[in-house]
């Protein structure tokens, strides 16, 4: 049993009448496959009740601390209710993608119950061409990008064929702390907070220059060095482009309404011009959403001119880091994540500049990151008293929403499994993530995922501030044929003034390094498909 960190308590607290904190993806199953040729509910119990064990996230349920004087516990429940949280449902005809992403949509609204484990399952048939479906949502305290996608691995199996998993022995039963432990506790931190705020904010300070908001404000950049120098590091900040949000109709006030939209694209499209103008895919990716977003603004008459500035959530933990022990997987519940900010250039009107541009910029955020403390979330966080912050957030939110967005909107990319995965003998055909909406970090979000040899989009939206959220799908795969057309000229590729689509990307060895490893071609997309960008 532990408690929650700073930034965990901060997703409970962001939560209001119109925010729901939690993330989800959407998987598309083709049942003939499973040796049954269907795929029920009471197959997915028995499934759930054999892996749980694996899943830490799923049997954790919180423990408060009253008056919410500190931050509340994860309390293991080996008793978890299945049947509480797994739901079926059937789409009416003629179950397309708007009749599927219509239910998604309603559930995605509706927060967790906090009394049980903070998860739902929802298992949709009545799609076209009998396939279903598989909604799940975890509450964003519980999970980030890398134990998210753990908890989808331990669920999944390599062929229609379920392998075994050996049942562990069932764990002691776990007792809330008692009243006057969870106070002493409260009333610790609460003498130690003044000191646990300055530390926090003499961290945050060194990185000043690229948290949203007080980016913009002058002299950031000095101060951060100035920080820097005062705790010993006296290295050089590399330079990063202007972080200041431009005003769209993506942001302001939200309501409590969701809508989503899918799609997908080829990922060969992807890596072939990823390769074409040497680069990584996630570059690819950060241009497909910039173009799109620029054809919403353009067809909205609403394009600013100043380019909107992303959110892009890095995970600091790698798959499996959790280990396989029992105390072990305990620490795969909560959040060791970071955020790079960056621009996204939409006001490049240019489809091969924006390119150029996309990639640069980020470029220069991952150059800033490399050298930051990567902890400014949970600096931030960590400022607040837990008391203060349940009340103060959503209204903090909403202001943010009314003056001024630091960020337009956050966009998220999980590098996935390269072969098909199998739920109870149900090929996964696609898997859609989505995440979260909220005042002060836009109506909007854009979440992709790699699989099977797809790139799988998963759009949000609050429909106050874009209620035409499947065209955001329709512009996305007009921004991948924009891309395409581009390598139909290939003579662009030694252009001088196309150069800095070449210049190898910091994370990526230079072209002309002889002791740089040659690696095959498929271990390279490998390894640029799990970059460090990973959603939260």
């Amino acid at each position: 049993m532990r408690q929650l960190t700073a930034l965990d308590a901060q997703f409970l607290s962001v939560e209001s009448a119109t925010t729901a904190a939690h993330v989800a993806g959407v998987a598309i199953l083709d049942p003939s496959t499973s040796p049954s040729g269907t795929l029920t509910r009471e197959a997915l119990l028995t499934l759930l009740r054999e892996r749980l064990h694996l899943a830490p996230p799923l049997r954790m349920r919180l423990a408060d601390v009253p008056l919410g004087l500190d931050r509340p516990y994860w309390l293991d429940d080996p008793d978890v209710d299945l049947d509480a949280h797994v739901h079926e449902a059937t789409l009416p005809a003629p179950g397309g993608e708007r009749e599927l992403a219509a239910y998604v949509a309603g559930v995605h609204a509706r927060r967790l119950d906090r009394r049980r484990p903070l998860w739902e399952a929802h298992l949709i048939h009545g799609l076209e061409g009998g396939r279903c479906a598989l909604y799940t949502k975890v509450h964003h305290c519980a999970i980030d990008g890398v134990s998210g996608s753990e908890i989808l691995t331990a669920l999944l199996d390599p062929s229609p064929q379920p392998r075994r998993v050996e049942a562990l022995p069932a764990p002691a039963p776990q007792q809330p702390p008692g009243l006057l432990a969870m106070l002493a506790g409260a009333i610790t931190r609460s003498i130690v907070q003044p000191v646990e705020t300055l530390c926090s904010l003499a961290r945050a300070a060194a990185d000043l220059d690229t948290i949203p908001v007080v980016a913009a404000l002058p002299d950031a950049r000095l101060v951060a060095q100035a920080a820097r120098a005062l705790a010993g590091d006296s290295r050089p900040l590399p330079e990063t482009p202007p972080l200041v949000a431009p005003r769209t109709p993506f942001n302001g006030p939200i309501s409590g309404r969701r809508e989503v939209a899918f799609g997908s694209v080829p990922l060969a499209e992807v890596r072939r011009v990823a390769r074409a103008f040497g680069m990584g895919p996630n570059d690819v990716v950060m241009t497909l959403c910039a173009s799109a977003l620029r054809r919403w603004l353009v067809a909205h008459d609403a394009l600013p001119d100043r380019p909107l500035v992303a959110a892009v959530p890095v995970a600091l933990r790698s798959p499996g880091a959790g280990g396989s022990s029992p105390d072990a997987a305990d620490g795969r519940v909560g959040n060791r994540i970071s955020a790079m900010i960056t621009p996204l250039a939409t006001d490049v009107a240019s489809p091969r500049e924006r390119l150029a541009a996309v990639r640069s910029a980020l470029a220069a955020a991952k150059r800033r990151f490399a050298v930051s403390h990567r902890t400014w979330l949970d600096d931030v966080c960590a400022m607040v008293p837990n008391a203060f912050a349940a009340l103060a957030t959503p209204v903090v939110f909403r202001l943010a929403g009314v003056a001024g967005a630091g960020v337009n909107l956050i966009v998220s990319n999980v590098p996935g499994p390269r072969l098909p995965l199998y739920l109870c003998g149900a090929r996964m055909l696609a898997y859609h993530p989505l995440s979260v909406v909220t005042d002060a970090t836009g109506g909007i979000s854009i979440t992709c995922a790699s699989y099977d040899g797809r790139l799988d989009f998963g759009v949000v939206a609050c429909p106050t501030r874009l209620p035409d959220v499947w065209s955001m799908i329709d512009h996305l795969r007009e921004a991948m044929d924009e891309l395409l057309a581009l390598l139909d000229d290939a003579s662009h590729v030694q252009a001088p003034h196309d150069q800095a689509l070449h210049d190898p990307a910091p994370h990526d060895p230079a072209p002309h390094d002889d002791a740089a490893p040659v690696r095959p071609r498929q271990e390279r997309e490998e390894r640029e498909e799990r970059e460090e960008m990973v959603p939260a």
